[in-house]
């Protein structure tokens, strides 16, 4: 039996963000081709922290700047090694590359961090991205991370073309695996029977936190056009600032964490999504479709998801024309209706798992076979994976001495 270990960058929290949940559905296309999983994590587990035993996924806890886990992945011994984010394979990467040499080495971007640092840095300056936002030093860390690795999987259609018509990543690199949904659910409650508006992030994910600043600002016009209806918002990791903003008398209500995103999604008529910057693809909009509810988002939310098909709902990064757009999608059972249907199409025909699953599995296959090819090829992989380029390893080695 294959066998896959996974180095988190944390404990998967589905029920809290859309890395957690695209963990999962990670473990669950690689299991479903017979292989078995190691999950590794230095981080501390929380109350909702996902079991992983409940799924067959055997966890272990390791050290950081610890030589403890070079002995424990020998014994393991994987055949492929998947990298929860770039400061894992920054960290873990080079021990990978001693130990298990003829392991496959992937990693899983969740978003281009560096993309969405550059995005943040224009948007808090209050003026248009410029190329040189790139060029950060999250920009130079996550581009020297992918080069390292065998294969690096991107979730968004949009970020595969920045890196590789942009910055010339060789497409051998890369992979394009978005959010993998199994199904749709047309069995949910109907536009009578829904009621307010809705929504969702995890208030520690800056960007989530800049859109309830925004539907602060905007809820007051819609409010006023729609006097019966609230704005409920929901997100782990309530912050006292976030807490101050709830007034009951506006309708604006911070609900905190949700025991059940599809239970909330089934209440809702409308999901509101005014992103102000990130990057990857937007979990609570993926979720939305999913679940029949139609949503307004701005070009950034929706970026990567649609391609040529209608949104569910509307795209606008207009302030009067997004509560405008609110306010009619509300009201208008038929559009309402119809944007639900061009949910139900965007998933079926853009992230069905059956899409993608045989031909990664099939990409992983290829590689397996003719690994020492691939690595001689991707050259400047081989350039920094030289001794005088490793700060990484001889700062954790260092650590390690000290800590002794």
């Amino acid at each position: 039996m294959k066998h896959l270990v996974i180095i988190g960058a944390v404990w998967p929290e589905p029920n809290s963000t859309a890395a957690g949940s695209r963990m999962l559905q990670l473990i669950d296309l690689f299991q479903k081709q017979g292989f078995k999983i190691t999950f590794l994590c230095s981080a501390s587990k929380s109350d909702f922290s996902f079991d992983l035993n409940t799924i067959s996924v055997q966890t272990k806890v390791i050290q950081l700047n610890d030589s403890s886990f070079d002995t424990h992945i020998k014994e393991l011994n994987p055949d492929v090694v998947l990298f929860d984010r770039f400061m894992i394979e920054e960290q873990y990467g080079w021990r990978v590359m001693e130990n298990c040499p003829n392991a496959l080495r992937i990693l899983d971007t969740e978003d281009l961090h560096f993309l969405r640092k550059a995005r943040e840095v224009a948007f808090k300056q209050n003026r248009e991205l410029v190329f040189e936002d790139y060029i950060s030093d999250v920009f130079k860390r996550e581009m020297a991370s992918i080069y390292r690795c065998d294969l690096t999987l991107l979730i968004s259609e949009y970020e595969m073309q920045l890196a590789t018509e942009t910055f010339k990543i060789n497409p051998s690199l890369m992979y394009y695996l978005p959010f993998l949904s199994k199904e749709v659910n047309p069995n949910v409650p109907n536009f009578e029977e829904r009621q307010h508006f809705v929504s969702i992030g995890n208030f520690l994910h800056e960007p989530n936190w800049q859109t309830v600043l925004q539907l602060k600002k905007q809820w007051k016009s819609i409010k006023k056009q729609l006097p019966d209806t609230e704005l409920h918002v929901y997100g782990a990791y309530v912050s006292e600032k976030a807490k101050q903003l709830h007034n009951e008398k506006e309708g604006f209500l911070i609900k905190g964490r949700a025991e059940s995103v599809s239970d909330v999604y089934a209440k809702a008529k409308v999901l509101l999504a005014p992103i102000p910057y990130g990057a990857g693809l937007k979990g609570k909009l993926f979720e939305a479709m999913q679940q029949g509810l139609p949503s307004i988002t701005t070009k950034m939310g929706a970026e990567g998801m649609h391609g040529n098909l209608d949104w569910n709902g509307f795209i606008t990064s207009d302030e009067n024309d997004f509560v405008e757009k609110a306010v009619e999608l509300y009201s208008n059972k038929s559009l309402w209706e119809t944007s639900q249907k061009n949910g139900y199409e965007i998933i079926e025909k853009r992230f069905k798992k059956e899409l993608f699953s045989i031909d990664f599995m099939n990409r992983i296959e290829e590689l397996q076979m003719d690994l020492k090819t691939h690595r001689n090829q991707n050259f400047l992989g081989q350039i920094l994976q030289h001794q005088s380029l490793q700060s990484t390893k001889y700062m954790s080695k260092w650590i390690e001495a000290k800590n002794k």
